[in-house]
């Protein structure tokens, strides 16, 4: 009997190393998308006490984005970096998992799509991830109503689904963003990605599981 097979991936919005993954991640989508179900996840790494402004909460990421940029050669835009020298954006997780949340309500299949464009608004065009008019904006994108996106953001059912994803990221595991995990049945998870992997390495992982489930 063949297992159920599904590739995990466990981001959070506000992740540089995520925002520098998210091409490789696409990729990996791009050329598996079709033979596995991907599920994202938001981990929610700026919750709690852990919510404020950049001065206060992550001052580090001012000169770290240096180094996710020469690892990955992902591009942070003119418009972050001013966010950055000012350090007043708040960064909290909730509304963009929320976001991720309601997203899936109307194309689950293209989740691994929106978070790298919603990666990219933040990132690269400087949009702040507590705005409405940035969901609007990738509504629209993807062909969703932004009026009624922007009500679903509001509804309870989606915040407690955000906060569900946070608890299952903390179940299986994950410690750290961006994480890849390969599903096996109801408890076979294999961890291909933790931090950021390139491409090659990531198919290599793959392979390497779905080698190791078959011989079991």
């Amino acid at each position: 009997m063949q297992k159920y097979i599904r590739i995990i991936y466990v981001y959070d919005a506000l992740c540089g190393w995520c925002y520098g993954f998210s091409k490789v991640i696409h990729a990996f989508y791009e050329s598996h998308g079709s033979i596995f179900p991907f599920e994202v996840l938001s981990g929610g790494m700026m919750t709690g006490e852990r919510v404020g402004s950049i001065n206060d909460i992550a001052p580090f990421i001012k000169s770290a984005y240096k180094t996710v940029e020469d690892t990955t050669g992902i591009k942070f835009g003119e418009p972050y970096l001013k966010h950055l020298e000012e350090g007043t954006m708040i960064l909290n997780s909730e509304k963009p998992a929320i976001a991720l949340s309601v997203f899936k309500s109307y194309l689950p299949e293209k989740a691994v799509a929106f978070t790298h464009d919603l990666q990219d608004a933040i990132y690269f065009e400087g949009q702040d991830p507590n705005e409405n008019e940035l969901y609007r904006y990738l509504a629209v994108n993807f062909g969703i109503d932004p009026d009624d996106f922007e009500v679903k953001l509001q509804e309870e059912s989606f915040k407690t689904a955000a906060f569900y994803e946070f608890s299952l990221a903390k179940q299986i595991q994950v410690t750290g963003f961006p994480a890849v995990l390969v599903q096996s049945g109801e408890t076979g998870f294999y961890l291909i990605a933790k931090g950021y992997t390139d491409l090659d390495t990531l198919e290599l992982r793959l392979q390497n599981v779905l080698s190791e489930i078959q011989a079991s």
